[in-house]
């Protein structure tokens, strides 16, 4: 019999994380071939998420679907708390879902049966996505982003909504870096994953703790933390840019022997300077974010900070 370990991230979820709680205990209680556990990790929420994660680990004795709580000392974002409940996940399938209730927790059995089938990870896709236009925005960049930068197949839809295998989960808390991309590290893993259409629900309450200024850090950890090809299309960029400045310098000899009254452009120099001026700062920039991630991981900056653990054994915390 196999143990099912869900993760979920929790963030002003007071009021929606025990409806996701009894969905997945009804749920689990119809697969009489698994038994579960549920590790909530609250990241630093403003409001009483953390209350209701004690109460929920009071509710649930030792046993199957015993109930695991952490919480971080300061908000470290969400992939950060995936990481803390992956480490604190014993199960041989690690299940990731969103603790607003969009995320169906009772058609886990989808995911669960194809990971029965021998994938190593399943992501759940949603035909109707009902995230507001900003947020599906967002994930469309994220999108694009993966699939140039780390070589997510085309045809693979990602999302918060995923369950691997052991192993999977095993490789993916070797990373300790202070930046992690959760999509990055299942990727780095394996390429043997697949979809499940499922359905995705209204929010219950509450909006999207995505913000933009989180979007563009999301992007930029995953562009940067796991690969290399940013540095690539700047050297790229750079060899264009000076090959045509290296072209119109020679355009601009002929020109003036051709006709030797034809005056020298003040505008076309400026601009010239101002177009490669730029791209020297962007270029610069790009290599400086790579260059502060390095001082940042040399300077053992944690990914999150625990404060708290709840149900947590003395033997499984060291």
């Amino acid at each position: 019999m196999k143990l099912v370990s869900f993760v979920i991230p929790c963030y002003r979820s007071e009021n929606t994380l025990p409806h996701v709680v009894k969905e997945i205990d009804e749920k689990m209680a119809t697969l009489s071939q698994y038994t579960y556990e549920i590790v909530m990790v609250n990241d630093c929420s403003p409001d009483n998420t953390i209350g209701t994660i004690k109460r929920l680990c009071q509710e649930k004795p030792e046993g199957n679907g015993v109930r695991v709580g952490v919480n971080f000392a300061r908000n470290f974002g969400q992939h950060a708390a995936l990481m803390a409940g992956l480490r604190q996940a014993k199960g041989d399938y690690v299940v990731c879902l969103d603790d607003d209730g969009q995320t169906p927790a009772d058609e886990v059995d989808k995911l669960l049966s194809k990971l029965d089938e021998g994938f190593d990870a399943v992501y759940a896709k949603y035909e109707h996505k009902h995230h507001s236009g900003f947020r599906n925005l967002g994930s469309k960049a994220n999108e694009l982003m993966t699939r140039v930068m780390l070589e997510k197949p085309a045809k693979l839809y990602v999302s918060s909504y995923f369950a691997v295998q052991r192993f999977v989960v095993e490789d993916m808390i070797r990373y300790e870096n202070s930046y992690p991309y959760v999509i990055g590290l299942v990727l780095r893993a394996t390429r043997n994953i697949t979809n499940v259409v499922v359905n995705h629900r209204d929010r219950e309450e509450g909006t999207s703790g995505y913000t933009l200024k989180k979007l563009l850090g999301l992007w930029f950890n995953g562009f940067t933390a796991f690969s290399v090809k940013p540095l690539r299309i700047a050297t790229m960029i750079g060899g264009t840019c000076a090959c045509m400045g290296f072209l119109y310098g020679i355009y601009t000899i002929i020109k003036r022997f051709v006709n030797p009254n034809v005056p020298m452009g003040f505008s076309s120099m400026m601009s010239a300077i101002v177009f490669f001026g730029g791209m020297v700062m962007l270029m610069l920039g790009l290599i400086g974010e790579y260059v502060g991630r390095i001082y940042i991981s040399l300077n053992n900056s944690p990914q999150y900070v625990i404060k708290e653990r709840i149900n947590v054994r003395e033997d499984e915390r060291a």
